[in-house]
């Protein structure tokens, strides 16, 4: 749900996605709602995961724990690339909360706020 990380730095994350008539999220030409939530959560994964790489520390599992304020104002459609940045809010143990935002042709498409579990190995 991440094509390309545009940039990562300690508490910002930035990624892409073309949106192609394969991916499973993509309903009637456009991604649905859970695809929007879905690449907010893999944005701050990419996020971490590079930390983690940056670190030479493996990369830990996450899991969505809770969406808050979830806002859904237009779908992309097909052939759209969508630009998603996460920025982590607050940190925790294991909880990290993140705000994320999707923009698409400089309109802002969704935007929301996730818990997320890092499960620690």
């Amino acid at each position: 749900m991440v094509d390309t990380l545009v940039s990562a730095s300690e508490d910002t994350t930035r990624t892409t996605l073309l949106v192609l008539p394969g991916n499973v999220l993509v309903n009637d030409g456009e991604l649905s709602e859970a695809g929007l939530t879905e690449n907010i959560a893999q944005t701050a994964a990419a996020g971490a995961g590079y930390a983690a790489r940056q670190l030479n520390k493996p990369v830990q599992p996450g899991f969505i724990g809770a969406i808050k304020n979830l806002g859904v104002f237009a779908l992309p459609k097909v052939g759209d690339t969508i630009e998603t940045e996460v920025k982590i809010e607050n940190q925790v143990f294991d909880v990290t909360i993140i705000k994320g935002k999707i923009t698409c042709k400089g309109d802002t498409l969704a935007q929301c706020e996730m818990k997320i579990f890092i499960q620690p190995q």
